[in-house]
């Protein structure tokens, strides 16, 4: 299963079933679980470990040093999850001593050509990086994130589930859950409705999720006056509760 032209470091351990493309190099200290592709002219460098069924196109960089001047090789590390799709030109970067000392990927996420994740990322499940999406050092992405083409995501932002990156929106602060923005700096516009029913939330969550969002961005509220609002809520709703609990955490400020 490995082209005659990969170069595989006898170092690596690659599961039997795993396929290499020709012109692909597999450094030192990479784990490459069963079923996963990794096509041609790909480089794969560690400490980095893959799990199962992942998909890996062509001149992708999976696991190399992270672009930070106060990185100094220490040994850090990126895990990567089950099912994850990485198409052309993809740049994934490990962690660094300064911050987790990993760059952390989950299962079933979509990387389209040329998305960048930086060192110290952390990303959930199920999120779709469309073309050219860009992720600064120590970003956290939840599940089912949708970030747009072009986007910019500046370090130590956090996005919470289900919330939606419009293209081109450059994104400076935190963005709740289910919360849709865009424009540069990016605003708040609506809440990701669209995107929630697709997900199986039903009219009342969605609708419960709306009247959240009007009070924490529709209703002139100051931030502590408008949380104070949503805590009663959020002790029966689920949803709005991961809404409250998002904010409640939230360490570069908001979108407002």
């Amino acid at each position: 299963m490995i082209d005659p032209h990969a170069l595989v470091s006898p170092q690596a351990k690659l599961a039997a079933d795993v396929t290499v493309g020709p012109f692909s190099v597999i450094g030192p200290h990479v784990e490459i679980g069963a079923r996963t592709i990794v096509g041609p002219h790909v480089v794969i460098n560690g400490p980095t470990k893959i799990g199962a069924d992942n998909r890996i196109f062509q001149f992708a960089s999976i696991g190399d040093a992270p672009q930070d001047k106060k990185y100094n090789g220490e040994p850090t590390r990126l895990e990567i999850g089950d099912r994850n799709v990485f198409r052309e030109s993809c740049t994934i970067n490990r962690g660094t001593a300064q911050g987790h000392g990993v760059t952390r990927i989950g299962d079933d996420n979509l990387f389209m050509a040329y998305s960048h994740v930086a060192h110290d990322c952390i990303i959930g499940s199920k999120a779709v990086f469309a073309n050219c999406a860009a992720l600064a050092g120590h970003v956290e992405i939840g599940d089912w994130v949708s970030l747009g083409g072009l986007t910019a995501v500046h370090q130590y932002v956090k996005i919470g589930a289900h919330a939606f990156l419009a293209g081109g929106a450059i994104v400076q602060r935190d963005v709740p859950p289910y919360v849709m923005v865009a424009g540069n700096p990016a605003e708040p516009r609506m809440v990701n409705s669209e995107g929630l029913k697709r997900r199986g939330f039903d009219e009342e969550q969605i609708r419960q999720i709306r009247e959240a969002y009007r009070i924490l961005y529709r209703s002139d509220l100051k931030l502590a006056d408008a949380l104070e609002k949503l805590r009663p809520i959020a002790d029966t709703r689920s949803e709005i509760k991961a809404f409250v609990d998002f904010i409640d955490s939230s360490t570069r400020s908001l979108v407002r």
